[in-house]
């Protein structure tokens, strides 16, 4: 038999199985399969648990913390699964006073552990057949704007703005066929299945709406099913939708362009609504650190306060701009948060997310003469000398896409991101200065027209402990189009700036209300297993009935509703039963071993001289 599991047994588990004679005889082969992920999309993977983020930073589950972290890097073979031996570098904070500043170094060190015990253990595995990868762990607290800040982009945007049902598979209801007999709502997967959605997630929503136009009007050339009056009205999403209603032989395709210029039309309408055209740009200044004008922003104050006043901003997203506000400022003293609160006009509980934003990094409180300046930020860049103004609402990049830039160019801070193994410091260092004198006699890498395809390419693997956002996961496809690397992005969870605030304000909550998997009560084995059974033939009609499980007992009553999970009782056996079947049998052997016994002295006396 050949047994293959899909995560990494504990040792207490690994022992049991080595340990039982049965389990040596029943199984030929043990293996482990590194699939225990979900595999998002190509590059992008997720273990599909949010209850990571509570359980690394919620204050009162520290005893959980170690186990959680040692579970995520068994979760890690995801190097394996990829073939991959990488380096390790990991996040550690220039000011590590709070306490989860030391998240990353830990989890680092126990995914370095599980990589080199899974090695020595398959001596084929280290042998490299691409330059060696590098795996880079970083946690939530790194990038605090990137969950907060309204991403343009289709995908993100999307996710942002619309009710889609994020699970096992991304799901969002349309009705189709709007205006006709035959009009139903319908719940439509969003996937990699998709072409659609896959050639225009990462594309900013402007572009998006052209593209699909555009794609639309290329299939009216292709199918002479319109006329040329419905040719000239094909200029907005609406008349399109209006168009696409009318081709029933085409449901498939209908339906996908259906859905999608539907979520298009959605987002746009809800970009008005919600003045998110005002509200785009101050935000960008606060995250960036420089204006439309590429200067530092000025009288940013007044502007938030003028916004926190709009009735037409949601309370969602003022209290949104409130958090950015307070992160630009590194943050304010508690009397101006709670006066902010109240003419935000929101609720005291949000108060309750700005103070648990210092499970994650930030300062939220100051006092009036505090002298401390404001802190520079993760990855320093300079304010560009040009953009385009057609995407000057999308100004900021995360701070994970600056990373990657950085250690690709090889000017990623090592004492901001230091390795494993201070020795590969040291490599790399030499192995620069090496590619640095090669590059005098040989044909410069910068010279190269294009990557060639048939090359390996060197991969990255970024991990991102606590949740990933949308802005994110694109900012990796980008790096990965634009260099000679190959990005993936692997973390517990895909966040939403809704969900990530949602999460950030269950830190002050009762560990007891979070339904966190670890205190929930242990599954117990199914009752049938514990059922006495008779079994015919085999006993005494008036013998006892035979325990099937007897010797699994696991306390006493098992079978029924006590505790099954006692220590072991042995069977008791009532003084007053009558005797066994196998009493019985034991004693007609004592008769028949007597009797022999007796005809054997018998014969003795016969055949002896002796008379009697």
């Amino acid at each position: 038999m050949v047994l293959k599991i899909t995560i990494v047994l504990d040792p207490q588990s690994r022992r049991r199985l080595h340990n039982s004679q049965m389990a040596q005889e029943q199984i030929g082969m043990f293996q482990v399969l590194s699939i225990d992920f979900c595999p998002k999309e190509s590059h992008v993977a997720t273990f599909v648990d949010p209850y990571s983020f509570p359980i690394l930073y919620h204050p009162n589950c520290n005893n959980l913390v170690k186990e959680h972290m040692q579970s995520l890097a068994q979760k890690a073979g995801i190097c394996i699964s990829l073939d991959e031996y990488p380096k390790i570098r990991y996040y550690r904070p220039r000011d590590p006073w709070y306490e989860p500043a030391v998240l990353c170094s830990h989890l680092a060190r126990f995914v370095q552990e599980e990589i080199d015990s899974y090695a020595r253990a398959n001596p084929d595995f280290q042998t490299p057949k691409r330059s060696p990868a590098a795996l880079l762990i970083i946690d939530r607290s790194m990038d605090l704007y990137s969950p907060l800040v309204h991403e343009f982009t289709y995908q993100a945007m999307a996710q942002d703005l619309l009710g889609i049902q994020e699970a096992r598979k991304t799901t969002y209801k349309v009705v189709l066929n709007q205006g006709q007999p035959d009009e139903e709502e319908k719940e439509m997967e969003i996937g990699e299945n998709d072409k659609i959605w896959v050639e225009n997630r990462h594309r900013h929503m402007q572009d998006t709406i052209q593209k699909l136009m555009g794609d639309f009007r290329k299939f009216m050339d292709e199918n002479p099913h319109f006329t040329q009056t419905d040719a000239k009205n094909a200029t907005s999403l609406n008349a399109i939708k209006d168009m696409l209603a009318g081709l029933p032989e085409f449901k498939t395709l209908k339906e996908a362009y259906s859905l999608h210029l539907s979520m298009a039309q959605e987002c746009m309408n809800l970009f008005q609504e919600r003045k998110l055209v005002e509200l785009a740009p101050i935000e960008q200044s606060i995250a960036t650190g420089y204006d439309e004008q590429l200067r530092k922003p000025r009288n940013v104050a007044d502007q938030v306060v003028r916004l926190l006043d709009d009735d037409a901003i949601t309370p969602r997203d003022r209290l949104r701009l409130l958090l950015l506000y307070i992160l630009y400022r590194d943050g304010l003293l508690r009397s101006d948060i709670e006066m902010l609160l109240a003419h935000a006009q929101l609720p005291p509980t949000d108060g309750e997310v700005i103070d648990n934003l210092v499970h994650l990094g930030l300062r939220v409180h100051r006092s009036l003469k505090d002298p401390r300046p404001v802190p520079p930020p993760v990855f320093a860049k300079p304010a560009p000398t040009s953009y385009s103004e057609e995407y000057g609402l999308s100004r900021y990049d995360p701070g994970l896409k600056t990373m990657l830039e950085e250690h690709i160019r090889g000017t990623l801070d090592q004492s901001l991101f230091p390795f494993t193994r201070p020795d590969l410091d040291r490599a790399d260092s030499a192995a620069s200065i090496d590619q640095s004198a090669a590059s005098l006699r040989a044909k410069p890498t910068w010279a190269k027209t294009r990557w060639n395809s048939s090359e390996p390419r060197q991969r990255i693997i970024v991990f991102v402990a606590g949740g990933a956002t949308y802005s994110e996961a694109r900012s990796c496809y980008e790096i990965s189009q634009q260099t000679s690397r190959e990005v993936f992005l692997i973390t517990s969870h895909l966040l939403t700036p809704f969900f990530f605030i949602r999460q950030v304000k269950d830190l002050s909550a009762d560990r007891r209300r979070l339904n966190i998997p670890a205190d929930r009560p242990k599954p117990r084995a199914p009752a049938h297993l514990f059922e006495i059974t008779r079994v015919p033939g085999l006993a005494d009609q008036n013998a006892a009935p035979v325990d099937a499980m007897a010797g699994l007992r696991l306390g006493p009553g098992a079978g029924t509703s006590v505790n099954k999970y006692a220590e072991p009782v042995p069977p008791k056996i009532p003084s007053n039963l009558p005797p066994s079947g196998g009493d019985k049998v034991k004693k007609d052997k004592d008769k028949f071993k007597d009797e022999k016994e007796k005809k054997d002295k018998k014969k003795h006396h016969f055949f002896s001289s002796k008379k009697f």
